[in-house]
């Protein structure tokens, strides 16, 4: 776990997208324009083979600034809903470090932190899975210490998708059922699979419980390397 959070990178909720493959190298380029949008700067590039527009962290980027952005990948008709917006094609990353480096509040800490949080997304009763493995989410957070190592499948709605964590996707799910207050009403899935915000998916895989990753976080139970099927 410590080692798949080496490196992160959040994605804003409610956005919508298809994956294309990722850059095989840095991509490098002069900025041209600029846009910040909730916890993105976006970035309008001029590059060796043409402009292409990338998010990064926010950061203060000025146009004319030659940068580079550190593990990219490329995203295909991507639906921004904060700029309402969508992009035939754009790269993710992170900035280099340098004059343009990402601010303090995009570090290791604070995107753990936009990982590990969940979102305030009011989901209505989504019906249960079937079969002897399958149980609700608030079933799994009352009786996570019964269930550690065990298969769960677990029907809900993706509620925030995180991508690329380390080769991961990052899924939160609600199914309508635990309480807001103790973060029992949602389930944390790490997976190879995609999704969007709003789906439906039915997620199976081995609880792990009381999972430290280091710098202040845990999680009180997650599914692990799991499978989405809708």
């Amino acid at each position: 776990m410590k080692t798949l959070l080496a490196i992160l990178l959040a994605f804003v909720v409610g956005n919508s997208w298809a994956a294309g493959p990722p850059a095989a190298a840095p991509l490098r380029g002069e900025v041209l324009e600029t846009m910040d949008a909730g916890t993105y700067t976006y970035l309008r590039l001029k590059t060796s083979d043409g402009e292409i527009w990338a998010a990064v962290l926010q950061a203060p980027v000025k146009k004319g600034t030659q940068v580079t952005i550190q593990n990219p990948m490329l995203m295909t008709n991507f639906e921004s809903k904060t700029l309402k917006r969508t992009f035939d094609k754009i790269v993710f990353g992170s900035l280099a470090s340098g004059a343009a480096a990402a601010p303090p509040g995009a570090d290791y800490g604070s995107a753990h932190a936009a990982a590990a949080k969940p979102v305030d997304v009011p989901v209505g009763k989504i019906a249960k899975a079937t079969g002897p493995d399958a149980h609700t989410v608030g079933e799994v957070a009352a009786q996570r210490a019964q269930l550690k190592g065990k298969t769960v499948v677990v029907r809900g709605q993706v509620v925030k998708f995180l991508a690329n964590i380390m080769g991961k996707n990052w899924v939160h799910l609600r199914d309508g059922t635990g309480s807001a207050a103790d973060g029992s009403n949602d389930l944390l899935v790490t997976t190879k699979d995609l999704a969007k915000v709003g789906d439906v998916v039915v997620a199976k895989g081995t609880l792990h419980t009381d999972v430290d990753v280091g710098a202040g976080y845990a999680y009180k139970f997650l599914i692990e390397d799991g499978t989405l099927q809708k």
